[in-house]
């Protein structure tokens, strides 16, 4: 019986790879909510599932793509490349509406590009001090900073090392958790009980699950408006990344 279901899942790879994603993220859900009491967010304790999930499979197969390797889950390797990561950024975008987001005004725009610079920064910065003094490691490990989807976006684009990209999406989580858990403790100091305050924040910190869940901690009628800036930070940032970014760290480091 076993057998036949091996066989039917190995067939049916792509479908596959979604039921796991779908019981990683209900398994996600759930200890966010009784473990953490929702002040981790979802999203990133599947991200770090997943991270180990891959490493998993990695040392069992001695392959490169984690469970990937596996033919039981070969279908995450499709799932997980670039055509639906790239189709999920773009489908991400579609849902921000113009309209709404002018009401940040010019000071909404400034905190999205100083959220997305200065990250960036710290990120290359900090792999250059670890060792990293290649512009493709520097630029990745940045990218990697402003959110865990410009990262692997950004290294797959300027052919940066998997190990290295993998760094980039650790650095992303990082930051992730860091603005879920610090945004209710610091919210009276930096003023975030109204919308406006909630727009540059969300520009400023930039990753949509920290935000998100550190605005819902602090004052759930917040979140749309932290969310509608820190949307933007994905596309931004995969635009910024392996173009402008990139050619001024080659400009730096050589």
């Amino acid at each position: 019986m076993w057998g036949l279901i091996e066989k039917a899942l190995e067939h049916n790879g792509l479908i596959t790879a979604f039921a796991l994603v779908g019981v990683v993220m209900w398994l996600s859900a759930v200890l966010s909510k009784r473990l953490t009491f929702g002040r981790i967010h979802g999203s990133a304790i599947a991200i770090v599932i997943g991270l180990v999930l891959a490493w998993v499979g990695g040392t069992l197969t001695g392959g490169q793509k984690g469970l990937a390797d596996m033919a039981l889950f070969s279908g995450i390797g499709l799932m997980g490349g670039a055509m639906l990561r790239d189709f999920a950024i773009v489908a991400t975008a579609f849902e921000v509406q113009a309209t709404e987001a002018r009401k940040a005004g010019l000071i909404g725009a400034v905190s999205l590009l100083l959220g997305t610079v200065l990250p960036f920064i710290v990120g290359a910065s900090m792999a250059w001090t670890f060792g990293y003094r290649d512009a493709v490691s520097m630029t990745t490990i940045g990218a990697g900073a402003v959110t865990y989807i410009v990262g692997p976006v950004t290294g797959a684009a300027i052919g940066a090392s998997s190990d290295v990209i993998a760094l980039s999406i650790a650095t992303g989580l990082i930051k992730a958790i860091i603005v879920m858990v610090g945004t209710p403790v610091a919210a009276r100091w930096m003023g975030l009980d109204n919308p406006r305050s909630a727009m540059v924040f969300g520009g400023l910190a930039g990753t949509v699950s920290g935000v998100t869940a550190g605005l819902a901690a602090t004052d759930r009628r917040l979140v749309p408006y932290g969310a509608l800036t820190a949307t933007f930070h994905t596309g931004l940032g995969c635009l910024l990344g392996p173009s402008v970014l990139f050619f001024i760290v080659r400009g730096l480091v050589g």
